[in-house]
């Protein structure tokens, strides 16, 4: 019988290819527009690896999501860049102007304008739509849960219908082999196309049920900060989301380590968002792209990945 067990082995889907990232390395695969695999790898080095207090519980999520964030991007860049048939005029204009920190200062303005976004329309929007109903709702702590809900709302709009952009789809089918992949990994079995193609797509430490979760606990959290004006409303949320994600970080960990029953019903939400949408099923050769990026960070000692 082949040993089960729980990997941190973790990835991210990018433009026709994926990102794996092992307790000691970390690849990419992209799938040329040739056919051809291009297949990078290099050594871990992450900032929580130099300093012991980075990684104790809670500090651990925030410092890890950070990372995440950073790695991600550069490596969504860097995927879309086989696909691009002329730079265009932003590019050009970065490499005029910061030559060889082109590319970082690209990353940053990614960053950046994406954590604006988010704060625009999963933080600014809810709480000012919420504000409506302060006429009919004087409870604060209902008002909170107002908002909340509104939130989850507005999220899962966005799941739904970035789901349906062509090239997202494609996106997500890779999510689905990176999935399938790493599950085929915990099983024990050989990595094969075959083998797995049998597995679930769905997968309880994926990002997708992070957020989720992120945005469960914010309910919980938030609701205990009264309803001041629409600025400090704003300001309280964002000084809160680095304790919210580290919390979240902790039950994400607890909930992919247990198998009992309350685990299970715990997990439920983040698995019905990544069915919605965020996770498809993927053909033969996203698989064959999973397998590769997964076979570089798999680590000698078979305990070193142990969750």
């Amino acid at each position: 019988m082949a040993n089960k067990k729980k990997t941190t082995i973790g990835g991210q889907a990018l433009y026709e290819g994926i990102l794996m990232r092992g307790p000691y390395k970390t690849s990419i695969v992209v799938r040329k527009p040739d056919n051809e695999l291009e297949i990078t790898e290099e050594e871990n080095k992450t900032i929580s690896s130099k300093y012991k207090i980075l990684r104790m519980p809670f500090i651990r999520g925030i410092v890890s999501l950070i990372e995440s964030l950073v790695m991600g991007t550069k490596a969504l860049v860097y995927s879309i860049s086989f696909f691009d048939d002329e730079e265009d005029e932003e590019e050009s204009f970065l490499e005029k102007k910061f030559g060889e920190k082109a590319e970082s200062i690209g990353t940053a303005l990614s960053i950046i304008s994406s954590l604006a976004l988010s704060i625009l329309i999963f933080f600014f929007i809810p709480t000012i739509v919420t504000s409506l109903f302060k006429k009919i709702v004087t409870n604060t702590v209902l008002l909170n849960l107002i908002e909340g809900f509104i939130r989850i709302i507005i999220f899962l709009a966005y799941i739904y219908l970035v789901s349906k952009l062509e090239d997202m789809k494609r996106v997500f089918m890779y999510h689905g082999a990176e999935h399938k992949s790493i599950h085929c990994y915990e099983n024990g079995e050989e990595l094969t196309v075959e083998n797995v193609r049998k597995c679930s797509r769905l997968h309880r430490r994926c990002g997708t049920s992070f957020i989720f979760t992120v945005m469960i606990t914010s309910i919980l959290v938030l609701s205990f900060f009264g309803w001041p004006n629409p600025l400090m409303r704003l300001v309280t949320r964002l000084l809160a989301l680095p304790f919210i994600a580290g919390f979240s970080y902790e039950i994400n960990r607890l909930l992919g380590r247990a198998d009992g029953i309350i685990s299970k019903i715990l997990s439920a939400p983040g698995l019905l968002v990544q069915k919605l949408g965020t996770v498809k099923e993927p053909t033969d050769d996203m698989i064959e792209v999973a397998i590769v990026a997964l076979k570089k960070v798999i680590p000698e000692d078979s305990k070193a990945d142990i969750w």
